[in-house]
């Protein structure tokens, strides 16, 4: 055993990319009521954190449960990531549906905290600005079928009666602007503008306004990037009571509006769209703690290979080979 520890150890290249997301990845202590989480250890004990950098992997590779499975019994550096041998025997399909369950979203929030904090203490994110802004995750349900019963029964097809045609009760019809609608959830996250981590990230149904949800990603004692549908007197509260700066974008219709001052707040927000470029734009999972848990992932995923490009690591190193 040892042996074989010591050869998959070997077979996996020193600048390797995984060798510093594991360093990164800080699983230990993210569960600790081990007790709980039996029933996600399968019949060979694979172990929570085991479970953790599995579906670290999952979410970095975009691969789903019967890929994962094929991934560690064939990929040397996913074997040696997640800690089994060359010769050992790695989890099926179920293994990650039953640690994403056991798991949950909030123990997966955890493991992202820590990440943030991190970061903080090495001064990597500091108080300057934070970029907030929202996006779509859509279901991945076309609503054809769904459409068609409501055409039937003379009942247009909206919020108030979707969870009599949707199998996802909790996904909802959402609206960025006019003509552009969408079901599913919406995604918030908070960027700091400094390194380009992600410092928060919250998810809520499709139809909570920007607003609504900016109280759950507004940091403390930063300038805020935002865009016109955060200039609300709710989000100004929020800033208030947490000592932020305004760099919220006014709109055309407001008495205070600046068409300097947007054109300047505007090009500091340009470079952080990116962001939500790098994530799915569809969720894999129904209901709104599954998705955040998937934000989640996706927020981690982002912010170590961000970690990685302001370490100055070169992208050739960054392939899953």
């Amino acid at each position: 055993m040892l042996f074989n520890h010591y050869e998959i150890e070997t077979m996996v290249p020193e600048d390797h990319i995984l060798r510093q997301f594991k360093e990164w990845l800080l699983v230990e202590g993210v569960a600790d009521d081990r007790e709980e989480l039996k029933k996600s250890l399968g019949r060979e004990g694979y172990g929570y954190e085991t479970g953790l950098r599995a579906l670290f992997l999952q979410f970095w590779g975009d691969h789903s449960d019967r890929e994962m499975e094929e991934q560690l019994r064939y990929n040397i550096a996913y074997k040696w990531f997640c800690g089994f041998s060359l010769e050992a025997q790695t989890p099926d399909h179920s293994f990650f549906g039953r640690t994403r369950k056991n798991l949950g979203e909030k123990r997966i929030s955890v493991l992202f905290t820590k990440i943030v904090d991190q970061a903080k203490l090495k001064k990597i994110i500091k108080k300057l600005e934070s970029f907030v802004d929202a996006s779509a995750i859509k279901r991945k349900e076309a609503l054809w079928e769904e459409r068609d019963k409501a055409k039937e029964e003379e009942e247009k097809l909206n919020n108030r009666n979707v969870e009599k045609f949707s199998a996802d009760k909790e996904a909802r019809w959402g609206c960025k602007r006019e003509g552009k609608y969408w079901f599913g959830y919406k995604r918030h996250v908070s960027v700091d503008t400094g390194s380009g981590l992600i410092e928060a990230v919250a998810v809520t149904r499709a139809n909570v306004n920007d607003d609504d949800g900016f109280k759950l990603v507004c940091p403390w004692e930063k300038r805020i990037l935002a865009d016109k549908g955060y200039n609300t007197w709710k989000v100004y509260g929020v800033m208030k009571r947490r000592r932020c700066k305004d760099g919220v974008l006014r709109q055309v219709t407001r008495r205070n509006y600046d068409e300097r001052r947007n054109k300047y707040f505007s090009c500091r927000r340009a470079p952080f769209e990116r962001v939500f470029s790098k994530m799915s734009r569809r969720t894999r999972y129904m209901g709104v703690k599954k998705t955040y848990l998937q934000a989640l992932f996706e927020g981690i995923v982002h912010n170590l290979k961000r970690l990685a490009v302001l370490e100055g690591i070169r992208p050739p190193v960054m392939g899953l080979a």
